[in-house]
């Protein structure tokens, strides 16, 4: 879903380094996957068609966060009345 995004730190040469992954239209969004030391993340349509890949390897990844949309994002809370 759009909002969808996972932020990747890894470890660099020169210190670290940080990639951010983002859902970037409606009806899509982010899967994070592990396997045979690899972490891939990819940006996939509402079909399963993948749109953005990114690989790096799991001994370099020192942080992975997902930080999913808000379902309720284009809804208000009602104000109160501060009369």
């Amino acid at each position: 879903m759009k909002g969808d995004r996972v932020e990747i730190v890894v470890a660099a040469d020169d210190g670290s380094r940080t990639y951010e992954i983002v859902a970037t239209r409606a009806g899509r969004r982010v899967e994070v996957t592990t396997g045979r030391g690899i972490v891939e993340v990819i940006e996939v349509t509402r079909t399963g068609e993948a749109v953005r890949t990114a690989r790096f390897m799991a001994s370099r990844v020192l942080a992975l966060v997902e930080h999913p949309a808000n379902e309720q994002q284009g809804m208000r809370e009602p104000s109160e009345d501060r009369s």
